[in-house]
């Protein structure tokens, strides 16, 4: 319905932009980690953050180009408080480095953007063996909030402002495997589907959403966690799948008002991450600036549970 720009509860709609999403928020004082900000949503929830005054760190795998956006940024927003930090979330001791790095820096982290992805790759292993998509998606975002939690909590009872953590994931979580998770085939290339592996990467970041959500209430701390449906939007995240991006570009002239451009596409995260609106709210699911329904699957805190102990198994060091 985004087409029509039909608004929701928030006032907002499918259409909106990630400016018109924030307009007239203050962010002064506020300190953000946007991973996968070099291109796309990242970088324009980047550049909206920092229009309304959040210090950014930009989380990339490619420094050059994460500095190429920040020089980009401030020629238009010369007041602009960014910096770039390398963070290639497929190796864990990449996702390691980053959160010494930052925890050593002294830096508050008042919103956790969890926003890079991959989508459609042939059947890889990620360098700490684990298939690729599941590995950089939801792995190592699930390895860096929890290096970074602590310095997130010290952030909320010093501040005494709420601290937000946000995980974009897609509504592909509905289309996964029957099981939902492969546990015991994980990085099985005989069981993989190019697809549902995505499918399954993104589901992951809503339980990981739903049980963080759970835990932070549980220890009364003033961090909330979110997760959220983007919108279909024309990005670099097909680059791995030659046949769907070359689709993509064949019939771009029409896939425009099939799909949000990267202004609307980028709205949901930074409404999530700013509006006062979603002050204290924790462990829902949002699509188009509007608390929307995942699948059931999604809602499964039994598999959430079983995801979260799975996913400390494998990131806790041998």
């Amino acid at each position: 319905m985004w087409i029509f720009g039909v608004k929701g509860p928030s006032g907002f709609s499918a259409s909106s932009t990630a400016e018109e999403v924030t307009q007239g928020i203050d962010g002064t004082g506020l300190t953000a980690i946007v991973t996968g900000a070099s291109s796309g949503i990242g970088e324009e929830t980047t550049r909206i953050l920092a229009l309304r005054g959040v210090h950014v760190v930009m989380a990339v795998r490619n420094v050059e180009a994460g500095r190429n956006v920040r020089e980009t940024i401030l020629k238009e927003n010369p007041s602009a408080k960014i910096d770039v930090m390398e963070l290639d979330l497929s190796s864990m001791a990449s996702a390691r480095k980053f959160a010494s790095e930052y925890n050593s820096s002294g830096l508050p982290l008042n919103l956790l953007i969890n926003n890079a992805g991959i989508m459609a790759t042939p059947f890889m292993l990620s360098e700490d063996g684990i298939e690729l998509q599941f590995a950089t998606n939801h792995l190592g975002h699930f390895l860096l909030t929890s290096l970074l939690l602590e310095t997130m909590k010290n952030t909320a009872r010093q501040s005494n402002r709420e601290v937000r953590i946000i995980n974009v994931s897609s509504m592909a979580h509905r289309w996964t495997y029957s099981e939902g998770i492969q546990f015991d085939e994980i990085s099985s290339e005989p069981s993989y589907n190019t697809t549902l592996a995505y499918g399954q990467s993104k589901l992951s970041n809503i339980l990981h959403t739903n049980e963080l959500a759970r835990c932070l209430k549980e220890d009364g701390v003033d961090v909330t966690a979110n997760s959220l449906h983007p919108g279909a939007v024309g990005t670099k995240i097909l680059r791995h799948n030659s046949f769907l991006n070359g689709v993509g570009n064949v019939i771009g002239i029409f896939l425009r008002y099939l799909v949000k451009n990267v202004q609307q596409g980028a709205a949901t995260t930074c409404y999530v991450a700013l509006h006062p609106q979603v002050k204290g709210v924790s462990g829902e699911y949002f699509s188009d600036s509007n608390i929307a329904q995942p699948s059931v699957k999604a809602k499964d805190a039994a598999l959430a549970k079983k995801l979260w102990d799975f996913s400390l198994s494998l990131t806790t060091p041998k």
